[in-house]
């Protein structure tokens, strides 16, 4: 036990915890040559670290984690590993492709206090080397904005964003969950990688077309509910 739980990195008592929720299949695995003592299958040890960190790193509860490591282990696997790759491709991307704050400041007419803000709020997040490509597309996008007119004279402010990211939130976590539940385990990693990554561009395109025709939409409504009851007033 003591061995098992020092390659595993958890504790005795956590180890212990798993055996008795059923999280590390069949006991009858477990060689036991003493009341004190035991020989447990070094596929353990890649087991009771993926339990921690679909504790940590996904907040999943010990019994949604037991019901997919009896129904799905293999599939349960493939997922973390696919989620891996997709995480270090984008990282690698991102510290290859960004833009100093400088060439930003130069290139896009946003006020530094504005760009600080942004950063304050989480929406920017630059490093020492600058922007990566998406606070550049978004640093550009609030430029596009203040020049055509919304700005703070006319109550925009950087607080404005945090609308969008919070409206985003839960449709990211969902297409995160069914691009990884269809991908993973049903096509090769470097495939999957690359189905994502060809999505990104035509899934901006999309949601900002589907998100001017729902503008336009709303201002439609709006304004027929405004005529409706101007023509009904006494």
């Amino acid at each position: 036990m003591s061995e098992l739980a020092e390659r595993s990195g958890v504790s005795t008592g956590t180890i212990k915890h798993y055996l008795r929720e059923g999280l590390l299949g069949e006991t009858d695995d477990v060689v036991r040559t003493s009341r004190n003592m035991a020989w447990y299958p070094p596929d353990y040890v890649d087991r009771i670290r993926l339990i921690k960190r679909l504790q940590e790193e996904r907040f999943m509860p010990l019994r949604v984690i037991r019901e997919l490591l009896r129904d799905a282990p293999e599939r349960l696997e493939a997922l973390i590993a696919l989620e891996d790759r997709i995480v270090e491709r984008a990282v690698a991307a991102r510290e290859l492709g960004r833009t100093s704050r400088r060439a930003v400041g130069e290139a896009y007419d946003v006020p530094g206090n504005v760009l600080e803000r942004l950063e304050q709020l989480d929406v920017l997040t630059p490093n020492g080397y600058g922007y990566d490509a998406d606070d550049v597309k978004i640093i550009e996008a609030i430029s596009r904005f203040r020049a055509g007119g919304y700005d703070e004279a006319i109550g925009f402010t950087v607080y404005d964003t945090i609308r969008y990211r919070e409206a985003l939130a839960p449709l990211v976590e969902e297409e995160v969950r069914v691009l990884l539940g269809r991908l993973a385990g049903t096509v090769e990693e470097d495939r999957a990688v690359e189905i994502i990554a060809s999505g990104a561009e035509p899934l901006r395109e999309l949601i900002g077309a589907m998100h001017s025709k729902q503008l336009l939409a709303e201002l439609r409504r709006q304004h027929e509910r405004a005529s409706v009851g101007g023509r009904a007033a006494p």
